[in-house]
């Protein structure tokens, strides 16, 4: 029978490193574990926008709280799947919810959560997706709630004062990866 694997979650807000230290993480990962998979949130969110009957995506309906959380549940039940199979998981995003975060730790026997922490000067100074600078609505942590992760594996301060790679270096040490 084949190992179980592991479900690596990044989480922290727009802007704080998510998919540049999960993807290099990943990149990692893939010489060690060749069938890792890497799934993205802004990816999975744009894949499962609800169509209209012309097919045209109904941006709005992805983010309604109910949406949102849908589409957090089904992700990691994907990532716990994955992970069953024996399978690691990399998985980048939000995850805004404190009780999508919970069922993750109930439901997935190898689940690493990684809280990618940055002040609010970081995310403005860096706001690569102008979130923060253009009044865009509905941004996470801005003018919708975010629960801030308490039960995190791992706390990493990611304001620029290590490199992404030496945050890579730190998390595959943590987590003992081999």
């Amino acid at each position: 029978m084949r190992e179980k694997g592991t479900v690596y979650f990044f989480t922290g807000l727009a802007g704080a490193g998510k998919t540049t230290i999960g993807g290099l993480f990943y990149r990692r990962l893939l010489e060690k574990k060749p069938d890792a998979v890497l799934i993205d949130g802004d990816q999975t969110r744009t894949q499962a926008g609800h169509s209209a009957s012309d097919g045209t995506v109904l941006l709005e309906d992805r983010y309604t709280t109910q949406a949102r959380k849908s589409g957090a549940w089904g992700t990691f039940r994907r990532c716990r799947d994955l992970a069953e199979e024996g399978q690691d998981v990399v998985i980048c995003s939000i995850s805004m919810y404190t009780e999508v975060r919970a069922w993750n730790r109930e439901n997935i026997e190898n689940y690493r959560e990684i809280y990618l922490k940055v002040t609010p000067e970081t995310l403005y100074r860096r706001d690569q997706k102008k979130l923060y600078s253009s009044k865009t609505k509905n941004v996470v942590g801005v003018d919708l709630p975010w629960d801030e992760p308490g039960h995190s594996s791992i706390v990493v301060q990611n304001d620029g004062q290590e490199t992404p790679e030496e945050i890579v270096d730190r998390l595959l040490e943590f987590f003992e990866v081999k």
